[in-house]
C-alpha cells in the first residue's frame, strides 16, 4: 500500500450520505471525503443547512466538501419516506458519481408531522399523525433506502452500509417514546440486513450516538455548560467528529470484517447489553 492509499483509503469509492446538509450528516460526508471517497450529499430541502446556522444551502455544502477534500461531490434532494423518491435519489447519485459503494443513512429525527418536536411526545398522548411521521422519518426511510442501495451492492457483491440509531433505543422513556421505538427498529433492522447481506460481502453496522453538539441539539435544548468540555471527561456531550470517527472505521479498512454491530458513542453513559 502506498502512502497516498493509506492516507485516502476510499479513493475511487462512491458514498451516499443522507441528511448530510448539517450536523452529523455533514460530518460523515466530510470524513468520507477526507478518506478519498466521492460523496453524494442528500437533503430534504435546499435551505436545510441554514435552519440551525450550519450553512447556507445544500449546494454550497456539497461544493465546500468537494473543494476542501479534492473529491467529486453532488447534492440531491428527496423525501426518503417514499420509495419513488429514493429510487430517484440513488439514480441521480449513480449517474453523477458512479455505483454507490458506501451508504450512510443518517436522515431522521424526532420531528412531528408539521415540524418541530411532537407535543405531546409520550407513549400515550402523541397524536397518530406524529406517530406515523416519526416512524416514517426514521425507521421506514432506513428500510426503504437500504433496500434500494443494497440491490446494487448485491449485484456487485461488495459494499458497506452504516445506519444511524440512538442510545434512546436501549432504555424505556416517556419523552420521545416513538422516536426511541423507531430507533430500536433501526437497530434490529440493521442486524437483520447484516445477516442477509453477509454472503454478498456487504458489511452492515449501526451507530448509536448519545447527546452530540449539532446545531439542532444545541438550538433546541438547555445545555449544562459543564458538559461542553471537549476532553478530560467522559461525562460530556460528544463532538460531531467523535461520532464521525466511527463511520471512518465502519466504512474504511478497519471495518472490513465487522458486520451486524451496534456501537454506542456516548462516553459510556449506557454500560449494559442491549
Amino acid at each position: 500500500m502506498t502512502a497516498q492509499q493509506a492516507a485516502r483509503p476510499l479513493g475511487g469509492k462512491v458514498a451516499l450520505v443522507t441528511g448530510a446538509g448539517r450536523g452529523l450528516g455533514r460530518a460523515f460526508a466530510e470524513k468520507l471525503a477526507a478518506m478519498g471517497a466521492d460523496v453524494a450529499i442528500h437533503g430534504m430541502r435546499e435551505n436545510g443547512p441554514a435552519e440551525y446556522g450550519e450553512g447556507t444551502t445544500l449546494t454550497a455544502v456539497a461544493e465546500d466538501v468537494g473543494r476542501a477534500h479534492g473529491v467529486r461531490t453532488m447534492r440531491v434532494l428527496g423525501d426518503l419516506t417514499r420509495s419513488d423518491e429514493i429510487a430517484r435519489v440513488v439514480a441521480a447519485a449513480t449517474e453523477a458519481l458512479g455505483p454507490i459503494d458506501i451508504l450512510v443513512h443518517n436522515a431522521g429525527g424526532d420531528i412531528a408531522a408539521k415540524g418541530g418536536k411532537p407535543d405531546p411526545n409520550d407513549a400515550v398522548g402523541i397524536a397518530e399523525e406524529d406517530v406515523r411521521a416519526v416512524l416514517d422519518r426514521n425507521l421506514l426511510s432506513t428500510i426503504l433506502t437500504c433496500q434500494e442501495v443494497a440491490r446494487g451492492m448485491m449485484a456487485r457483491r461488495s459494499g458497506r452500509i452504516v445506519t444511524l440509531g440512538s442510545i434512546a433505543a436501549f432504555k424505556g422513556r416517556t419523552n420521545g417514546a416513538i422516536y426511541a421505538v423507531a430507533k430500536a427498529g433501526v437497530t434490529h433492522y440493521t442486524r437483520c440486513l447484516a445477516d442477509q447481506l453477509r454472503p454478498y460481502d456487504i458489511a452492515v453496522n449501526c451507530i448509536a450516538p448519545g447527546d452530540t453538539r449539532t446545531g439542532r441539539f444545541m438550538g433546541t435544548r438547555a445545555v449544562d455548560p459543564a458538559r461542553l468540555a471537549e476532553a478530560g471527561t467522559l461525562d460530556r456531550i460528544a463532538t460531531v467528529d467523535e461520532v464521525a470517527r466511527v463511520v471512518e472505521m465502519f466504512a474504511g479498512p478497519l471495518g472490513a470484517f465487522v458486520s451486524g454491530q451496534v456501537l454506542r458513542v456516548d462516553g459510556g453513559g449506557q454500560c449494559w447489553p442491549g
